[in-house]
């Protein structure tokens, strides 16, 4: 994988801050977030994947990702290039699986240290979970503290204003 680089818009604040969006989506949710985030904020994006599928339909797809999320484990990723001291803002997004971070953002973070970064997360749901996503992930990483987080309850199914407005809060806080 690649660092695509956003060009955005020229805002002062967005000028200042070093970004880079980190991401794993199953189902284009996830994407659909980090694609919204990064028009606002300009950060990079950088989509991480597993190089062997996870499957996206059916009873499978949550045996196959409770499993893994239960047993903690580290799929091997699609070769990527990051420079992560290129940055001082890292956004991590993920889809919740049984509570939890998907495995290929546990294997993104056990590769990377992201420790004295200012750090946001943001998740995508079908029912919830997030915030003990959140706080998993947060310990799993060994941050003390998170900027900002946005839930998202399966957006492109339920996309709205008010979605809209979460990521617009969710960016302003991670340019503070």
């Amino acid at each position: 994988m690649r660092v695509t680089r956003n060009t955005g818009l020229s805002d002062r604040k967005r000028k200042q801050m070093k970004a880079v969006i980190v991401y794993y989506s199953l189902e284009g949710n996830t994407k659909d977030t980090a694609e919204k985030i990064a028009a606002v904020t300009g950060a990079d994006l950088l989509q991480i994947e597993p190089q062997k599928e996870y499957p996206k339909e059916g009873g499978k797809k949550f045996v196959w990702g409770g499993k893994a999320v239960v047993f903690g484990e580290k799929p091997a990723l699609q070769s990527y290039h990051l420079d992560l001291n290129a940055y001082d803002t890292v956004m991590i997004g993920t889809p919740v699986w049984a509570s939890s971070f998907a495995p290929p953002i546990r294997t993104f973070l056990s590769e990377n240290e992201i420790k004295g970064k200012n750090v946001g997360f943001f998740a995508c749901e079908m029912a919830n979970g997030a915030e003990k996503c959140f706080e998993k992930m947060r310990k799993f990483a060994g941050v003390d503290s998170v900027k900002a987080q946005l839930v998202l309850i399966d957006p492109l199914k339920k996309g709205s204003k008010e979605n809209e407005e979460k990521i617009r809060r969710f960016c302003e806080e991670m340019a503070k």
